[in-house]
């Protein structure tokens, strides 16, 4: 988990960096939850290394929200049809203005499905002129590829956190081997 909860706040990072990504809130929201799991991974080992019960226990209660969660994201990822994808896809273009603009430079296209020369578009084919192409079909082919992999990811990871919480379970009930063994609990 250490290692997901880094990748994620790197890949915020290189979003930034490269500018790929304007949106403040999306980047700060995929560090948060980088944040998040990296702090949780630290719980877990140092009640681990520590054999301190309570800590491992609130852990592995966590660890198993967030597997719920990851399973649920994962499953739905899986199970969207085009349909739900771009019914999806036209609601998050009609409400963000900053990732529409990104989308439309990055991808070179104006407009979801249709442009109007009076809308505000960024792209280098509305600059110069060129007639620009709609944004929904290459969206749409990004979305299903980038869905697939992002659910297959999850599936596999939410199956590892699961093991960790087995685990979890398993380890917290052990003796400490450096306690006294006569002591009584």
């Amino acid at each position: 988990m250490p290692l997901v909860s880094l990748l994620l706040i790197g890949i915020a990072a290189w979003g930034i960096g490269f500018g790929l990504i304007s949106s403040l809130r999306v980047v700060g929201v995929v560090i948060a939850v980088g944040i998040f799991l990296f702090l949780i991974a630290l719980v877990g080992l140092i009640g681990a290394v520590k054999h301190h019960q309570v800590l491992l226990f609130f852990y592995m209660i966590i660890l198993l929200l967030v597997f719920i969660v990851q399973l649920s994201v994962s499953c739905a990822c899986l199970t969207l049809n085009q349909d739900q994808q771009g019914q999806l896809l036209e609601v998050g273009w009609n409400n963000t203005a900053s990732a529409r603009n990104d989308i439309q430079r990055n991808l070179n296209c104006c407009g979801f499905r249709s442009y109007n020369r009076n809308d505000t578009c960024l792209a280098n084919c509305a600059e110069s002129g060129h007639p620009c192409s709609p944004c929904a079909p290459i969206i749409e082919e990004y979305a299903g590829e980038v869905l697939r992999f992002v659910g297959g990811i999850g599936l596999f990871f939410s199956f590892t956190e699961i093991l960790g919480v087995w685990l979890t379970y398993r380890y917290r009930n052990q003796k400490d081997p450096r306690a006294n063994p006569s002591a009584f609990l």
